[in-house]
Parts: C-alpha cells; sequence; structure tokens
C-alpha cells in the first residue's frame, strides 16, 4: 500500500518512482551535443555574450536580441550595440565582429560556373533581396565571366543609393576585372528599375568603355522578384 502525502497543492505517493523533470539543455550543451544547425538564434547570442547582467540574464537578452531581424542587426553600429542593456564595449564589438566576419563570408563565394545571367547572378547576392537598406554591389569577372570577387560599393538609405564611377571601377582594376555585372537591391520589394536606375547604369556603362572593362548586366534583386537591365534592353 503506498502512503499518499499531499504538500501544497503537490501529490506525493511514497513507495511509487518519483521522476524529476529534465534539465533543459544549455545553449554550450547543446551545440557541443548537435552542433551550430541546432541551436536557435537567441542560444547563439546567448553564447557570444557568455554571460548576462544582474536581473538580466544572457539567454533573456538573447530572446530580445532574437526578435530583430539578422540584416537589421548586421547594420548596427558599434554604438548602436552599446545601447542594449547588458552589452558593454567588450562585447558590443565582438558582435559587431561576428556580423562583418558572417558578410564577409557571403562576399567570398567559391569558385563557381560562369555567370550568364540574372539567375547566376541571383546566386552570388542571395543575402541582398530581403536587406533593409539599398546596397549597390559589383561583381568582377574574369575573361571566361567567372566571378573573381564581389564588393560592395555603396549602401545607402532605404530609398536611394548615390553611386560613383571610381567607386565601381577602382576595385575592377585593381583586380585586373574583364568585365562587371551591377547589382543592387530595392527594400521596397519592387524590382522595377526607377529613372535614378536607369541614368547611373548609362553612366557607368560609359565610363566602363572608356576604361576597357565592360558592363555586362545590371540587375536588380527584390522580395518580388529580379529585373534584368539587360534582358529589358535597358542598357
Amino acid at each position: 500500500m503506498h502512503e499518499v502525502v499531499e504538500t501544497g497543492g503537490a501529490t506525493i505517493s511514497h513507495g511509487s518512482p518519483v521522476f524529476a523533470a529534465p534539465r533543459p539543455e544549455r545553449p554550450r550543451e547543446k551545440l557541443r551535443a548537435r552542433g551550430a544547425g541546432a541551436i536557435s538564434d537567441a542560444e547563439l547570442f546567448a553564447l557570444m555574450l557568455g554571460s548576462g547582467i544582474r536581473g538580466r540574464s544572457a539567454m533573456r537578452i538573447g530572446r530580445m536580441l532574437a526578435r530583430r531581424s539578422p540584416s537589421e542587426l548586421a547594420a548596427w553600429s558599434l554604438s548602436r550595440w552599446l545601447q542594449v542593456p547588458g552589452i558593454g564595449l567588450a562585447r558590443a564589438a565582438a558582435l559587431a565582429a561576428a556580423f562583418e566576419l558572417g558578410r564577409r563570408a557571403g562576399e567570398r563565394p567559391a569558385a563557381s560556373a560562369p555567370i550568364r545571367g540574372p539567375e547566376d547572378v541571383l546566386a552570388q547576392v542571395r543575402d541582398l533581396p530581403r536587406a533593409r537598406r539599398e546596397h549597390f554591389v559589383v561583381l568582377l569577372l574574369n575573361a571566361r565571366h567567372e566571378l573573381q570577387c564581389r564588393e560592395t560599393v555603396s549602401i545607402g538609405s532605404l530609398n536611394a543609393s548615390i553611386v560613383h564611377p571610381r567607386e565601381v571601377f577602382l576595385p575592377a582594376i585593381l583586380h585586373s576585372a574583364a568585365s562587371v555585372v551591377l547589382v543592387h537591391n530595392h527594400p521596397s520589394g519592387d524590382p522595377e528599375p526607377s529613372e535614378e536606375d536607369l541614368s547611373i547604369t548609362r553612366r557607368l556603362v560609359q565610363v566602363g568603355e572608356l576604361v576597357g572593362i565592360g558592363v555586362i548586366d545590371h540587375v536588380i534583386v527584390a522580395t518580388r522578384g529580379v529585373v534584368s537591365l539587360k534582358a529589358r534592353q535597358l542598357m
């Protein structure tokens, strides 16, 4: 016969096995057991932070940061990171460095097949359609149209990005590129080219002819599609 004792609303049966609730895996243990792919954004932030502050754990700060999009956080300056409660200079610097490394990793793709059309271009800029600010990127190609390097020339406001020809062609000259593909995103989600887009393209095509580096396309990417100005015969 089992003796049953009630304590504060909980019932304990003496003589029966009592099973304690399993302790949840901590992010570091989870990382070791399952790998980084199994870690949530909040847990990744908690791992980078290491520890919290009085009244605010690393996981609590991590959950707060995870509510924002990675593209937004990637654009934060050091001073903006310092505005987050629980993040001092050392942690702010580490977080800014982590996002910069991620950005550079995305800009240095492995050797790939020649770029023949807008689909090939999109494969090299998968991060751009959902970016919250306008990015102007140049893909530097060799004589076989293989990607040599990806250069971010300008990061503008939500509405416009000002691009100077020297910023576009200086990296192309330094890398001895045979030709370039221009790429930029529309944070509005609509990939249709504006008059400013067409004007900038015409100007850069002219400069490319002068320096002997051809502009083979200008591709606009957005959440609602991709537009190639070459395919539209707008350049």
